[in-house]
């Protein structure tokens, strides 16, 4: 079982000292936050993607590579990555190059985000999402695991005999997620693939997205990759920690009523009604408890902590508070509870050691049995005279 937090990104003014960081203060702080995660033993950091005020996390390969640079053993991952608006060749670029800064400590959570007007912003069409979602995974997920790629599809341009660089590292792509609250066709695509399927669930009831996520069991042991109760399940959620309950409530509200979400339910019945935990540390630990009554056993248990402009040094101690009091526990607890034989959520090194077991990983070279990204001639057709001819001297 993974633990960790996840961010938004967002830059808010902090309604109780009236201060409001600069972009820069939170960028760096947010490198900060990740690092301090992996010092005090959490599995997981996460940020999400967006391209609009007040969130600043326009290009999460750039924030997650600077810190890789300085954590050495938390898993590093998205909490979205834009599927649809994003070129699905750059993403596989982009990531696999992340993959190798980080030491395979890299997997993605791939969603449609929840901004409308970021649809056109990159020329696409929001009536189109479904659609656009499902053809570019369907075309990353090939540039991940074919050298040479043919590809023609309804939204981007043919692909012929086009080479994604780098290759994957020891060619083990890293480990996707399909985030989804509303849309079975995502989940329908991750059991396919025998992918994860992450509901966060931070901004609707508790126990709102059961269906979905049994749906993706059913088909994943559908598609043969194992049980239903093996399938790959992270769930998102939100706390804020103090010794005692009344003073987490307290001292958190203030943070709440200025989330950038805009939510008007008072704090005490959003607590009662959804996966948000404020309380003390046993309140945390019975709320996540709860969560795995309701979706069966699952792999990975994301918080966010720093939303709403809640200072850094708070930030920071909600960190220790999840590491030091509420994690532990977790892990005993939802381990004894845990049915025989249900998987961990995949790592490099697990997916590394699936693929070869005792064998040493292929380390991808440039060879002549890749495709030519100049003239799209690929090894594998006829050799065509005049395409030789223009080809550039290797």
């Amino acid at each position: 079982m993974q633990f960790g937090i996840f961010s938004v990104s967002d830059v808010t003014r902090d309604p109780v000292t009236g201060y409001t960081p600069s972009e820069a203060e939170r960028i760096k702080n947010m490198i900060e936050i990740a690092r301090h995660a992996d010092e005090v033993g959490l599995d997981v950091f996460a940020v999400g993607e967006h391209h609009n005020p007040p969130f600043f996390d326009s290009s999460p390969t750039t924030l997650l590579a600077a810190i890789a640079m300085v954590t050495k053993n938390i898993e590093l991952s998205t909490s979205t990555t834009l599927i649809t608006t994003n070129d699905p060749v750059k993403l596989a670029e982009d990531y696999a190059m992340l993959q190798h800064i980080a030491d395979g400590r890299l997997d993605l959570m791939l969603g449609r985000g929840n901004t409308g007007p970021v649809y056109p912003w990159f020329g696409k069409d929001i009536r189109k999402g479904v659609a656009l979602s499902l053809e570019n995974y369907n075309l990353l997920h090939r540039l991940w695991r074919e050298d040479v790629v043919d590809f023609d599809g309804e939204f981007r341009t043919p692909l012929q005999g086009f080479t994604s660089t780098p290759r994957p590292l020891d060619d083990v792509p890293p480990f996707v997620w399909h985030g989804s609250i509303r849309t079975p066709e995502t989940a329908e695509q991750a059991a396919y693939y025998g992918n994860g399927f992450f509901a966060n669930n931070i901004l609707a009831p508790t126990g709102h997205f059961r269906q979905l996520v049994d749906f993706y069991r059913r088909r994943f042991e559908h598609y043969g990759h194992g049980r239903a109760q093996d399938a790959i399940v992270g769930l998102g959620g939100q706390s804020f920690i103090a010794k005692r309950s009344q003073d987490a409530i307290e001292q958190y509200r203030p943070y709440f009523d200025n989330s950038p979400f805009g939510i008007q339910v008072p704090l005490e019945e959003w607590v009662k009604a959804t996966p948000t935990s404020v309380g003390s540390p046993q309140q945390v630990i019975e709320d996540t408890l709860h969560f795995q009554e309701l979706y069966g056993d699952y792999q990975r248990q994301l918080w966010n902590v720093d939303l709403g402009g809640l200072p850094q040094a708070e930030v920071l101690k909600q960190i220790d508070l999840l590491a030091e009091e509420v994690v532990p526990v977790l892990r005993k607890e939802m381990a004894d509870r845990r049915a025989p034989g249900v998987p961990d959520a995949p790592t490099h090194a697990s997916l590394v050691r699936v693929k070869y077991g005792d064998k040493p990983a292929r380390q991808p070279r440039p060879n002549p049995n890749r495709g030519d990204n100049t003239t799209g001639t690929s090894p594998y057709q006829d050799t065509d005279p005049e395409l030789v001819a223009v080809q550039p001297e290797l």
